[in-house]
């Protein structure tokens, strides 16, 4: 048996994961919350509100994905996108 390193360079290939925009986010999940026939208004502020994935859908991966951005950037991304739309 040869225990001699290899002089070949060897590659790992780790999984990292692309962020994904808020945005995004708020995009897919309000979208599984409708097929579902769920009131994505309802359930996403129940989210927010108290952190329980649980409102949330596991319809299309939803609720994996919101736990990806925290509550305070969803909230954020939703007054920004209210502010640009409505007070500018």
């Amino acid at each position: 048996m040869d225990n001699r390193p290899s002089s070949n360079t060897q590659f790992f290939k780790f999984n990292v994961e692309k962020e994904i925009a808020v945005s995004d986010i708020l995009r897919d999940v309000y979208a599984a919350l409708v097929e579902k026939g769920y009131n994505p208004v309802s359930q996403i502020v129940g989210y927010i509100m108290s952190g329980d994935p649980t409102y949330i859908t596991s319809h299309n991966g939803a609720r994996s994905l919101i736990m990806k951005a925290e509550r305070d950037e969803i909230l954020e991304e939703l007054l920004d996108n209210y502010i640009k739309v409505n007070l500018k």
